[in-house]
């Protein structure tokens, strides 16, 4: 089939990527390596030793990054609907954890220690439909607001990928309900024309915590 001339754009855009480029020659999966790379080095989000979840993981250079920064004493958990290539240091879960099945395994994964930080770079299939697309990013988010609620330990982090649009808002407000602290980030590595932020929402607030 031949190729439209939407996706030569975009392979030709990708394939001229400083960033792709970059990551091919530093080791990483893809070039979102960076954005948390550059998250990390504004608000230092990954310590060692920590308890780290990756949510929307593959093809896993956000969870390569993770392990690295953890350590040894460290533990990585990854988790996506789509198969991810083994990593060193890092549990790899594929399956949609909307699922009974799939968040049973999650939790005996975690285990009773909570997490220290959940990371979410999700994103829904883009279908075109502007208030369609906004709406399962927002889902998509409060899925993860809503696994943090679970696992996450007081003081704990959440660091997700946004859209801004209908419903953005009110979970932003929410968020901040929740953490002590939530800035909005553009990695210097996000596509200027890309519409996408991250959430960075620090010392969460679990029910009886008080920082």
């Amino acid at each position: 089939m031949a190729k439209t001339k939407s996706s030569r754009r975009w392979l030709d855009r990708h394939l001229s990527d400083p960033y792709v480029k970059r990551a091919q020659r530093d080791g990483y999966r893809s070039r979102a390596a960076y954005k948390l790379l550059e998250i990390q080095a504004r608000d230092r989000i990954v310590m060692p030793g920590m308890r780290v979840l990756d949510l929307g993981a593959a093809p896993g250079s956000w969870s390569q990054i993770a392990s690295h920064l953890v350590g040894s004493r460290g533990c990585v958990i990854a988790l996506d609907l789509l198969p991810m290539d083994a990593l060193d240091g890092v549990t790899v879960l594929q399956g949609d954890f909307r699922e009974a099945s799939v968040l049973a395994r999650l939790q005996d994964v975690i285990g009773d220690m909570p997490l220290d930080l959940v990371l979410s770079d999700m994103a829904p299939n883009i279908t075109g439909t502007t208030v369609t697309d906004q709406s399962r990013v927002i889902y998509l988010l409060e899925l993860a607001l809503d696994l943090a609620h679970t696992h996450l330990k007081p003081g704990g982090t959440l660091v997700a990928k946004a859209f801004q649009g209908e419903g953005f808002d009110a979970y932003l407000l929410e968020l901040r309900r929740t953490f002590s602290r939530v800035a909005t980030r553009k990695p210097p590595s996000s596509r200027p024309e890309s519409r996408e932020i991250y959430l960075v929402a620090t010392g969460f607030m679990a029910k009886g915590f008080h920082p």
